[in-house]
């Protein structure tokens, strides 16, 4: 009796590992999926659409959009080495590696160029940039991708293409016909940095936006707010060391 009771517990024994066996692949799935869509996210972060662009003898892409006029190499373009110097960005728990206004993700033991993602910070702009105004606000424009200022994080955001309307590659004679000389031999690049933190400071203070119709008030309000707008946007530059005519 006692020997019949044992081999009935081996069995029952064998056969629920032969159970457990042949259930664990579906439980091994799930990593494989997740490993599946990381290789689909890369693989849209490494397409190129400009087929047609003009290359030079390595393979590098023409990047003549707004005259800016620089080679790149494509997406899905694979280096041995990260770059020396590259500036090293977190997005999302990965690391991106920015050199020369190029970014790179680790693809195995290597690295692969990408389109980086939107909303990533980074606290220096590429090397070669054009400046792109839409609407009175600059954007920063190098290799088909987007950078524009945020004065609360004090770096640079990877953002969308702005939509279309008013665009131009000088500064324009907008943001409230306010033109700023530089006293102290400011670069562009600060130019721009404190003309965009003064504008939102001023529209701030006065809730008046220039780059919104009648300035986002009512029209019976848009005069006085728009000299409320000019002399707060004046002290601001001033302060920061530029003539203001």
């Amino acid at each position: 009796m006692n020997t019949h009771r044992y081999l009935i517990h081996v069995a029952a024994t064998f056969l629920a590992l032969g159970f457990l066996s042949a259930t664990t692949p579906l439980l091994a799935d799930p990593p494989d999926r997740d490993r599946h869509d990381q290789r689909e996210d890369r693989r849209e972060e490494r397409r190129d659409d400009r087929h047609d662009a003009v290359r030079d003898s390595r393979g590098y892409v023409l990047d003549s959009r707004y005259n800016h006029n620089h080679y790149y190499p494509p997406r899905g373009h694979v280096i041995d080495v990260a770059p020396r110097g590259a500036v090293i960005v977190r997005h999302g728990g990965a690391p991106y590696y920015f050199h020369g206004g190029v970014w790179y993700r680790p693809y195995g033991p290597r690295y692969v160029v990408v389109r980086p993602p939107i909303g990533l910070y980074i606290s220096v702009l590429p090397p070669f940039y054009s400046t792109v105004w839409f609407h009175g606000i600059p954007y920063y424009y190098a290799d088909d991708v987007y950078y524009v200022w945020r004065p609360e994080q004090h770096e640079y955001e990877v953002t969308d293409p702005p939509d279309g309307g008013d665009v131009s590659t000088s500064q324009p004679a907008s943001a409230n016909d306010v033109f700023i000389y530089p006293k102290n031999g400011q670069s562009e690049e600060q130019q721009a940095k404190d003309r965009y933190e003064c504008h939102s400071w001023a529209s701030n203070q006065t809730g008046f936006d220039p780059t919104q119709p009648l300035g986002g008030v009512d029209a019976s309000q848009a005069a006085n707010k728009r000299a409320d707008y000019m002399r707060a946007m004046t002290a601001c530059l001033d302060a920061r060391g530029y003539s203001v005519k």
